[in-house]
């Protein structure tokens, strides 16, 4: 299946297109742009207009295979001069602004995420070290945002800039099984007896900063955890090593092995009832399970909501998959930080 880019490698592309314009008067049809794991890409811009202080460049949003709801949208990213040697980002016509806490950027914000934020950055380092200020707009963007999760979470005028690793890869259940089969059999060939499972770049980075584990150790198991977990017990796996965002990893504990948002239910209920069992105030109105840690919670409370949770789900997958025989699961917010967790990790610890 085909892979596309993300919004956050779009909105780098323009700016470094309209970069190149503003800086050097030239007007390219592609540019490259480095992404985060090092590797670069290269796609099609094109300049909308630009005069002394600022420039205006566009890129379509290219999906691949994937059912994203913003493919063949445009992405216009306008840049101007700023005396602060920094970058600045705000919002344009259908980017959305954050306005309530517990998401990757503060309230106030436009929802342009840390993520896409460095790639834009590095993009326009790479053409000048002026500071400059970086209008981001989607012009279909706040019809687009009835599509996804943006109004329930407090994200209003638009749609998100999002992306970890600057691509996007497709959604198919088949095909995503295939490779982690794949993934689970190139293991069991290099004779690997501890696995690390991750839903993503996030707990991918967590694992490697606080434990001791090799990066072919790792396995993305995007959504499949029942696949992948099952799949596991069949292997001569001697220790596993669960790592990844609380949101994403507590809808383990209500047994939602399949955790693609449009298939699995929200956390948040199951979490906040937690919180009560152990006594903690948790308001209703919490939407994410990023800010019912971070922003309901104090780092005491955080840490024994997290340490339930982790039992939980730990007790959960014990239960459903018994032939795994030493399980250490940890639980992480969006900065990487350790909530919980539960479990030997002899085998993984620092020395």
């Amino acid at each position: 299946m085909k892979w596309g880019i993300t919004t956050g490698s779009c909105a780098a592309l323009a700016a470094k297109a309209a970069a190149l314009k503003l800086v050097e008067g030239v007007e390219p049809g592609e540019v490259e742009i480095p992404l985060p794991d090092g590797d670069r890409l290269i796609h099609a811009v094109r300049i909308l207009d630009a005069d002394a202080e600022t420039a205006r460049a566009i890129t379509v949003k290219y999906a691949g295979d994937d059912p994203d709801v913003t493919d063949g949208n445009d992405v216009i990213v306008q840049i101007r001069y700023n005396q602060m040697d920094a970058v600045r980002f705000f919002a344009g016509p259908g980017v959305g602004t954050v306005t309530k806490p517990g998401l990757a950027v503060p309230p106030g914000e436009p929802a342009i995420n840390p993520g896409p934020r460095n790639m834009i950055v590095q993009a326009l380092a790479e053409v000048s070290p002026r500071g400059f200020d970086v209008t981001v707009s989607i012009p279909a963007g706040q019809e687009l945002a009835r599509k996804t999760f943006n109004p329930r979470l407090g994200i209003v005028g638009g749609i998100s800039i999002l992306g970890t690793t600057g691509r996007v890869r497709p959604f198919s259940a088949p095909a995503l099984r295939d490779a982690l089969k794949c993934a689970l059999d190139i293991a069991a060939a290099a004779k690997l007896k501890d696995l690390v499972l991750v839903p993503g770049n996030m707990g991918h980075k967590a694992a490697l900063q606080h434990f001791s584990v090799n990066a072919e150790q790792v396995i993305d198991v995007s959504n499949e955890w029942g696949f992948v977990l099952g799949e596991v017990e069949k292997y001569s796996v001697k220790h596993v090593l669960i790592v990844g965002h609380s949101g994403k990893l507590g809808k383990l504990a209500m047994e939602q092995w399949q955790t693609h948002s449009a298939q699995s239910q929200s956390a948040v209920p199951y979490i906040a009832a937690l919180g009560k069992q152990l006594s903690l105030t948790v308001s209703s109105e919490i939407n994410t399970v990023e800010e019912l840690f971070m922003s309901a919670l104090q780092r005491p409370e955080r840490n024994r909501l997290g340490d339930l949770l982790a039992e939980r789900i730990h007790s959960k997958i014990s239960a459903c998959y018994p032939g795994i025989q030493s399980l250490a699961l940890v639980l992480i917010n969006l900065q990487g930080e350790i909530l919980g967790r539960r479990g030997d990790f002899s085998t993984w610890s620092k020395t």
